[in-house]
């Protein structure tokens, strides 16, 4: 099962660093090998290892950080989701500029760690809002409700639903035609053009 944990920050930052420095790099696609899962989320065990608020606080700052260095690369940046998508791996596929999911049963996005009094603390409360409005980003917050694949296309969550057969397919397919739209308007320029993307920055809060 894959979980975030944070011995993999330095190894996920200096691909993010190699992904900058690629001119010839024409999207990103984030995909799971594991069978059954995206990001089941993070590995709860590190909250059980910080002695201090303060060594929760730099937890959740540099979970922030990548999620906002994610968000950021020049290319488009596509998750390809099947299976578990929870926790800090749907703050992760909130960072992406665009969620692709399979129709397979497995596949739920939520923030269950809320049942466990824990904040989704890598931007998720502010991301996820703008996908889906307050309402429905409320709900699963506060209760930590979670979505099928079509629930989620429906709430405007994922982009697109696909088989499993055509997931990588489907998600490649996407980052080309988000490059294309990148000569008329830069990803990034287009993300803060939305309405969604008009309102409070990310880096204030969670």
């Amino acid at each position: 099962m894959n979980t975030l944990k944070a011995e993999f920050a330095a190894q996920v930052r200096a691909i993010l660093k190699q992904i900058r420095e690629n001119k010839a790099l024409q999207g990103v696609v984030f995909i799971s090998a594991k069978a059954d899962n995206f990001i089941a989320g993070a590995d709860i065990n590190m909250i059980d290892h910080c002695q201090s608020a303060q060594e929760a606080e730099t937890l959740a700052r540099q979970g922030q950080q990548l999620m906002a260095e994610i968000q950021a690369l020049p290319v488009p940046v596509i998750a390809a989701i099947h299976g578990a998508c929870l926790g800090g791996g749907l703050e992760m596929a909130l960072a992406c500029h665009r969620r692709i999911c399979t129709d397979d049963v497995k596949t739920v996005l939520g923030l269950p760690e809320v049942q466990l009094g824990l904040l989704p603390g890598s931007g998720g409360t502010q991301r996820l809002p703008r996908l889906v409005g307050v309402s429905t980003a409320l709900d699963m917050i506060l209760t930590g409700k979670q979505l099928r694949a079509r629930q989620a296309l429906k709430a405007g969550l994922v982009d697109d639903v696909v088989p499993q057969t055509i997931l990588l397919e489907a998600a490649v397919e996407l980052a080309k035609k988000e490059r294309l739209a990148q000569r008329t308007l830069p990803v990034r320029e287009r993300i803060l053009a939305g309405a969604a993307g008009a309102r409070v920055v990310i880096s204030p809060g969670a």
